[in-house]
């Protein structure tokens, strides 16, 4: 090792020695653990560069000034970013994600800062974030549509759609789009995937708020007495949900709007149901005393 090289991993010990005292503080002393692994060739080769990338990412503060094609600086650059978003400092992560994006073609974290990028902007949660976020996610979907990670993709579009629903009174256009996506996600993926389960779980919440909406526009037509409209409206809700949470509720009213057009043949089965399919329900007692009512006159 030559005079001059001697004299600047003398340099970056005792400056990594300092920082590492600093970082314990805040219990990120990786970085500069990472510094006294290097092996003499590595120092040689790498030792300006590392120099001035891990000063500056570890004492100078918080800033993105990490330098470009040092040793291993994508890597800085990524677990910088990573903590950034684990902090939710979206811009800050955002920024360390975009300069792998952008500057390091060749990275093998290229894929994945892509997808940290969507999840910033989805962190942001505001309307503007979320079209950013869509953006990223379809776009890594587009360039890596076989990574192991084009999974995760998939259920990040379905969530970007998800944040943006609607109360149930309102339109349901995001809705119908997050159902669309956790639908796709489900038949484009094995079902013992890590990720089935909350997919599943955020498309019940979906359907349910489609759901919900159909019955309310069939409970409006019920009070005004429109109850073959609300007949009609009630069906479709079975028949395109067949699982809705609150189908009870559904049942209740769809028997009651075929009692008031003197179907009460085809009424009782639907109060049944109730009684059947709910172990609790907040319908369970009117329904009793109306199925024992309904059955009196049958037999009158």
């Amino acid at each position: 090792m030559s005079r001059m090289t001697r004299h600047l991993v003398q340099t970056w010990r005792r400056v990594a020695d300092f920082c590492l005292r600093g970082m314990r503080r805040r219990g990120t002393t990786g970085l500069a653990h990472t510094a006294w692994r290097l092996t003499p060739n590595s120092w040689r080769l790498g030792v300006t560069s590392c120099l001035l990338a891990a000063t500056t990412l570890a004492c100078g503060g918080r800033d993105l000034v990490i330098q470009t094609g040092g040793l291993e600086a994508d890597r800085l650059l990524f677990e910088r970013g990573t903590l950034a978003l684990e902090e939710e400092d979206w811009q800050r992560a955002r920024e360390y994600f975009v300069e792998i994006r952008d500057n390091y073609p060749q990275s093998q974290y290229r894929a994945e800062a892509r997808l940290s990028i969507g999840d910033s902007y989805e962190g942001e949660g505001t309307l503007e974030a979320y079209v950013q976020a869509l953006a990223e996610y379809e776009d890594f979907l587009s360039l890596y549509p076989t990574n192991p990670r084009a999974a995760y993709a998939r259920y990040k579009v379905g969530m970007v759609h998800f944040h943006q629903m609607r109360r149930p009174e309102r339109d349901q256009t995001e809705t119908m789009n997050a159902i669309g996506e956790f639908k796709t996600f489900i038949t484009s993926y094995p079902p013992n995937h890590e990720l089935t389960a909350q997919v599943q779980q955020r498309l019940r919440e979906a359907l349910d708020r489609l759901s919900e909406h159909d019955f309310i526009v069939g409970h409006f037509y019920y009070r005004f007495e429109n109850y073959p409209g609300a007949i009609s409206r009630f069906r479709q809700i079975l028949n395109n949900d067949p699982a809705y949470t609150r189908r009870d509720e559904v049942y209740f009213y769809l028997a009651e709007s075929l009692v008031r057009t003197n179907e009460v043949t085809e009424a009782i089965p639907y109060f049944a149901r109730i009684l059947d399919e709910f172990e609790v329900s907040e319908y369970a007692g009117d329904t009793r005393a109306r199925i024992a009512e309904l059955e009196a006159a049958q037999e009158r």
